[in-house]
């Protein structure tokens, strides 16, 4: 199984959803360039939002060190770990010197009457300093999956010049591909799940419990990672199909659980692919963690927040 790494780099100001860019919407920008044969193959993760800035690799990472390129470039994949390197919301890789607190909040400019995500940070810097002002630029990180595998990698021709969101006649959510890479799931190191006695299960996006869409069946919380549903938080989210909305009822991303099962490989491989309803749009997406691993990365969030470079 492979999939297909798309770095895009928002040019105009972004209107749609505040967390993250929808499989659906990748989908449906992808649909206006691709035959229908070719689109029907394709599944698409929710879009992440990056800053272009530098970071450092952090420890579950096979590469290690700064590099100016961690937030614009797509960086070598080797194990299982280096997957979600931009797929955290909070960025843990931006180095201590950085604005954490303002790059990890999406700037919002009024546009028309409208909110819109800018396209840039813009932050004012001290006199003393060689230049005025610092300006970040933001990125979408997603991935591609199909069932047939010729039908992927898409060319370059087909991922550049794309628009995402609302208002696009007017210019808003464009993007141009900064990066791709394709990445075999079936070659990547699984060592740190393989050498662990317990895991944990972090919700990467939305998983949807029940739909309003069409012959969409209800979808119960999976036996293996949630053992009483009542513990989890839940939100309403919506698709849109062809000018209609219909409703989502989700278990909100962001949660962590135990994970109880036995096959931690396994599931995290089709973690990727996402599990439960709408699952080609985006939802569903799940990382398995090992217990020992997230409780060094929970100390280093708390280390970095209580950094003197803030």
């Amino acid at each position: 199984m492979k999939i297909q790494q798309v770095l895009w780099k928002l040019r105009m100001d972004y209107i749609g959803h505040p967390y993250y860019v929808s499989g659906n919407a990748i989908l449906h920008a992808l649909g206006q360039q691709l035959p229908p044969e070719t689109h029907r193959e394709l599944s698409a993760s929710h879009g992440v939002f990056v800053p272009g800035q530098f970071g450092t690799f952090p420890d579950e990472h096979t590469q290690s060190g700064v590099r100016p390129y961690l937030g614009s470039g797509l960086p070598d994949v080797e194990a299982y770990d280096d997957l979600f390197l931009q797929r955290e919301a909070v960025h843990p890789w931006l180095l201590d010197s950085r604005a954490r607190a303002a790059l990890n909040t999406h700037d919002l400019r009024v546009q028309a009457g409208h909110p819109t995500l800018a396209h840039e940070t813009i932050m004012g810097r001290r006199p003393d300093q060689r230049k005025q002002y610092q300006t970040t630029e933001w990125h979408i990180h997603s991935y591609l999956y199909a069932d047939d595998p010729d039908t992927l990698p898409l060319g370059e021709e087909v991922l550049d010049g794309l628009q995402f969101g609302g208002k696009r006649n007017y210019g808003y959510g464009e993007v141009a591909l900064q990066d791709t890479q394709m990445v075999s799931l079936d070659a990547l190191d699984y060592s740190r799940l393989e050498g662990s006695e317990a895991w944990l299960i972090e919700l990467v996006t939305p998983f949807v419990l029940g739909s309003d869409y069409p012959n969409a069946d209800d979808v119960p919380v999976p036996w293996w990672w949630a053992e009483d549903r009542e513990d989890l938080r839940e939100r309403e989210e919506k698709v849109l199909e062809q000018c209609e909305v219909y409703r989502l009822q989700t278990v909100d991303h962001g949660q962590v659980v135990k994970y109880t099962g036995d096959r931690p490989v396994e599931t995290a491989k089709n973690g990727l692919q996402r599990i439960g309803s709408h699952s080609r749009y985006g939802f569903g997406e799940i990382r398995v963690k090992p217990i020992a691993a997230l409780s060094q990365e929970r100390k280093r969030t708390r280390d970095t927040r209580m950094s003197p470079h803030e």
